[in-house]
Formats: C-alpha cells, sequence, structure tokens
C-alpha cells in the first residue's frame, strides 16, 4: 500500500521531478565533477563519500546528485530542507542514524537542502554526529558556503562547485523528457519544431528544471490540432510560456554580437554598445552574460584610468540579480554607457604579460634581506625603511637582486593615470 501511493505521488510531481535522475548514467551536466576517475565519480562509485556541500546555480543537478549518492549507495537516507526543519528534526535524524550503525551497520545520508539556511544552533547540532562518522551530511545551496554558512560546517566538508548547465545539456534533458513514454511526455504526441525547442532551452538561463516545467505547461495547456492529432507547440506558445521573445539569433549569430558589443565598448562607441546589447537581450539571452563581459572591460580595457569602471560594472551585476529584468536593464545599460566613455588603459594586462614572461626566464631570485619575515631569525636584517617616517615615500628596493631594474607597470597618458604619473615622477619611475 505505501508503495501505491508513493507511485501515486510521483505521477502527479511536475515533470523536473518525475524526470530527475536515478544513477550517474542518467545525469547531465557537471562533466568537471562527473567524469570517470575523478575523486567525486570514485569516491561516489566506492561508496565512501564524506561529508560534502554542492553549491551551484538552481537547476543544475545538486539535490539530483545527492540522491543519486543516496540510491547507489548501501546506506539509509533522510531528506530535510533547512527552510522547514529545526534542531529537533536533526536530533531525531542522529539518534535514528546512530541506531541503524550500532544494530545494523549501516551509515545514513543526510541530504539537506537549502543548506545556507540553518541557523547556527541547527548547523552546531550536527557538528558531533559529522565528526564521529554517525552521519554523512550532503548539503546543497544556491549561495556561496564560505559566506552563507556557519566556518565549522564548511571546514568539515569538501565544496563541489557546479555550473550553470549549457544550452546542450538542457537541450538533452529537454529530448529526453519528451521521447520517454513512462516519466515523461511520450503519451502526448507532441510537435515541436528544434529551433523552438531550443529557444525554450536557452531562455531557461541553463535552469533544467524550469525548462522542464515550463514545456510541461506548454504541453497540458494546448489543445490537440484534431487534424494532426497531436499537440503542437509553435513559436508563439513557448514565448507565452517563458514570457520571453523568441530568439531571433543562432549561436554563431549570438557570438558575433557579442564579439561587436565589446569591441564598441573598448572603442569607446556607447551608442554601438548599447544597440548590441539591446539587440541580445531583446532576443532572451541572459542579461548577467553582458553583465560579466563589462565587468571584464572594465578592468582589462580602462583598468586604472578610471577604476570607478569597476565599481559601476559590479554593482551592475548585483543589481540585475536583486531586481531582474525589465528594469535591470536600465541599469546595465547605464553601466555599459559608462565603460564606453571612460577613458582607456591596458596597463594592468600588460603589466601581467610583462611580470609573467620575467618569471618565465628567471631561475633563482634573492629579496632583498631587509624584506624577509625575520621572526625566526637570530640575526635579522633591520635595515628596512618605513616609509611612514618619511612621510610616506621612501628610495628602497623592493624586487629581487636579479631584476631590480625591470619596470612592469607603465601608465598611459589617459585618465587618473596621468595623475599617477605626476605624482610619481619625484620618484624618478616615468
Amino acid at each position: 500500500m505505501m508503495d501505491f501511493f508513493k507511485d501515486m505521488r510521483k505521477s502527479g510531481a511536475p515533470l523536473s521531478e518525475r524526470m530527475r535522475a536515478t544513477d550517474l548514467s542518467q545525469f547531465i551536466g557537471q562533466k568537471h565533477l562527473i567524469k570517470e576517475g575523478s575523486l567525486l565519480f570514485r569516491a561516489i562509485m566506492a561508496d565512501r563519500l564524506g561529508n560534502c556541500i554542492f553549491y551551484g546555480p538552481p537547476g543544475s543537478g545538486k539535490t539530483t546528485l545527492a540522491h543519486i549518492i543516496a540510491i547507489t549507495s548501501n546506506a539509509e537516507s533522510v531528506y530535510l530542507n533547512a527552510v522547514s526543519s529545526g534542531v529537533s528534526d536533526v536530533k531525531k535524524v542522529i539518534s535514528e542514524a546512530i541506531n541503524n550503525l550500532e544494530l545494523y551497520g549501516k551509515r545514513t545520508y543526510l541530504l539537506l537542502d537549502e543548506c545556507h539556511r540553518w541557523s547556527k544552533a541547527q548547523s552546531d547540532s550536527l557538528l558531533s554526529a559529522m565528526e564521529k562518522g554517525e552521519i554523512v551530511f550532503i548539503g546543497s545551496t544556491t549561495e556561496n558556503p564560505y559566506v552563507s554558512m556557519t566556518p565549522a560546517i564548511v571546514s568539515r566538508c569538501r565544496v563541489f562547485e557546479f555550473y550553470e548547465l549549457s544550452t546542450e545539456e538542457v537541450l538533452l534533458g529537454l529530448n529526453r523528457a519528451l521521447t520517454d513514454p513512462i516519466r515523461g511526455l511520450a503519451k502526448y504526441a507532441i510537435d515541436i519544431a528544434p529551433e523552438v525547442l531550443r529557444h525554450l532551452a536557452i531562455s531557461s538561463n541553463g535552469d533544467l528544471r524550469v525548462a522542464l516545467d515550463s514545456l510541461e505547461l506548454a504541453v497540458i495547456t494546448t489543445p490537440v490540432d484534431v487534424n494532426l492529432n497531436k499537440t503542437v507547440l509553435t513559436q508563439e506558445i513557448i514565448e507565452e510560456v517563458t514570457q520571453k521573445r523568441v530568439i531571433t539569433m543562432n549561436e554563431s549569430d549570438y557570438y558575433d554580437f557579442l564579439s561587436a558589443f565589446c569591441k564598441s565598448i573598448r572603442g569607446g562607441d556607447p551608442d554601438a554598445a548599447v544597440y548590441y546589447s539591446m539587440r541580445i537581450l531583446n532576443a532572451g539571452y541572459d542579461p548577467r552574460l553582458l553583465a560579466r563581459r563589462l565587468i571584464i572591460h572594465a578592468a582589462e580595457d580602462v583598468g586604472l584610468a578610471d577604476t570607478n569602471a569597476l565599481s559601476v560594472s559590479v554593482n551592475a551585476l548585483t543589481a540585475i540579480e536583486k531586481i531582474g529584468m525589465p528594469e535591470g536593464a536600465i541599469i546595465l545599460t547605464e553601466a555599459i554607457i559608462y565603460v564606453s566613455l571612460a577613458p582607456k588603459s591596458n596597463s594592468v594586462v600588460r603589466a601581467i604579460a610583462k611580470v609573467s614572461k620575467v618569471i618565465e626566464k628567471t631561475e633563482k631570485i634573492t629579496i632583498p634581506s631587509y624584506l624577509l619575515d625575520n621572526t625566526y631569525k637570530k640575526n635579522p636584517d633591520m635595515s628596512y625603511k618605513y616609509p611612514h617616517d618619511y612621510g610616506g615615500w621612501v628610495e628602497q628596493q623592493y624586487l629581487p637582486n636579479e631584476i631590480k631594474d625591470e619596470k612592469f607597470y607603465i601608465p598611459s597618458h589617459n585618465g587618473a593615470e596621468e595623475f599617477i604619473i605626476k605624482v610619481n615622477r619625484k620618484k624618478g619611475d616615468y
């Protein structure tokens, strides 16, 4: 009877839940983690996985992999959601885990979703059981655990970072759902053009859960075409389900527009940069893609000529993530115009390149003795000149002896770097 009701609940679950992978062969994405020979793969296969945290964007497979580990292991498993569980739930899990370990020699996996939502008290109630091996903790979170979680928990876990799924990986999941007659949608006889399905995949922004549930919503709300005896999913239907305009550019076009966007910013043309950015946004692409590129340009092409460009770009990305679209487009466009108009200097990039070449050619270096850590030396070199004793700057060698005359950072004469040159000219640097 219990299995019957479990099956009933399963059949009524959303498509994303029904299509959840049950073994590693079905798992989609995260090839950097789940590949033959990798640490995580070996640990799962050997059933020796220790405490760990899966961290990454929504719909990337964190919870699914945790369930696969629990299914394939010779252990008990308990699922909790940090939002709805408390200290009493944890104590109950630990008590039952100890019994299973002592009576049957079976370990217990605690699968904790949204683990960053746990309070310090909840986290602390788990520490002893984790250290003693009474439970194996697998947490999943969309937040950076090093920032959002109790350090005591994080220090006892291996952190595995999950990446956003690619369009091709989301397409793989969608096609599986369309052809699966038991868990999927094959029984509906669906007619959907490849380019329309790709639009759905791209619009999901790497979230397979969103893509699958959007597909199911489109199918169950679309009447069957009586002439074709099929459920025909048109561009308009998918556009309505995703609430995004159908993609009007293929992948090659996208990279061409992105290239033009980047080169327009570097060339200082805000009109062109805004135009290309809006073409990309109107095609349904994630605005965060443009914001991330803008951050790179603020550092690579503007650099020290206007350090505020980097702050503006980073803040634009944060605002988009907090506010979303369509209002986020205003903030992003403001940042694009700012970075485009900012004075340009690639002195930082040139400095990195020059340092790298010198490092490759230099086998041995001798750091000046007065710069060394003299804490544990019997006869420390005390000749170091403390710059603040001399008004903030004093002539002194800092580079290793072998390359003491090298100059890596050469400022341009653009923007704030002109001021850098004037201030440092008295030192004889420029």
